[in-house]
């Protein structure tokens, strides 16, 4: 049961916001008047066709690209008006279907990467794994293991901590079940659950499987850069 009480101010408000990039054969309107209200406490999954725009909305609201119309709104203040990369570092926190670790790093040393990236407290550092790892199911010793040497599911897992480590109010994760099989891929949903209503974090998760999407508070449907 989530006791979290939403706050009337969504985290993140996407205000009619529209994106379109241009090919040798035509322009292509990827994301096309798109509003929506996103609430910190709450699990969201964007489900979709290849091509729909899932991706494209996830990278317009990472601010790795620029929206062409309309407007973000990070606790209710536009992107426009932010540093961007310290928005990124700072807020998000990613989580990508091939994992993007450094496999010759520990798991420690992997989430220490980030961080320090972030400049968060490294004095803290040893007691901030170790959280990080017990919000994950993963046990401590973890920590001095080479991520080459986890299986695919506890590389996700490793993952997951490693976009916790700047604390971060806003996960979003791209497909982060798409290596799994069905037992990895259920833990890892509820890994996301667990964070959006025991830490009050704001999830968005996109994903191709309607039975994982099911498990999210809020399914929101995309199709042809359009929410539905």
């Amino acid at each position: 049961m989530n006791n979290i009480i939403i706050n009337e101010i969504p985290l993140l408000s996407l205000c009619s916001i529209s994106y379109n990039y241009i090919t040798k054969a035509e322009t292509v309107h990827a994301v096309k008047e798109a509003s929506y209200d996103f609430y910190n406490g709450k699990f969201y999954a964007l489900i979709g066709r290849s091509g729909s725009g899932k991706t494209t909305l996830m990278s317009l609201i990472a601010g790795l690209d620029i929206v062409k119309s309309g407007e973000i709104l990070y606790s209710g203040r536009s992107l426009f008006g932010k540093n961007i990369e310290e928005y990124r570092r700072k807020n998000i926190g990613m989580v990508f279907q091939s994992y993007y670790l450094l496999p010759q790093l520990t798991v420690k040393e992997n989430i220490l990467l980030s961080l320090e990236i972030s400049g968060g407290n490294k004095q803290n550092a040893y007691k901030i794994i170790k959280d990080l790892l017990s919000s994950v199911d993963l046990p401590e010793h973890y920590s001095s293991r080479r991520v080459m040497r986890l299986s695919g599911g506890e590389q996700q897992r490793v993952a997951i901590a490693r976009a916790l480590a700047p604390d971060p109010e806003l996960i979003l994760a791209d497909e982060p079940t798409g290596n799994l099989d069905n037992d990895n891929a259920q833990n890892i949903v509820n890994i996301l659950k667990r964070l959006a209503h025991e830490k009050n974090k704001c999830v968005i998760m996109i994903t191709h499987s309607e039975e994982l999407a099911n498990e999210a508070d809020v399914k929101i449907k995309i199709d042809n850069g359009m929410i539905l």
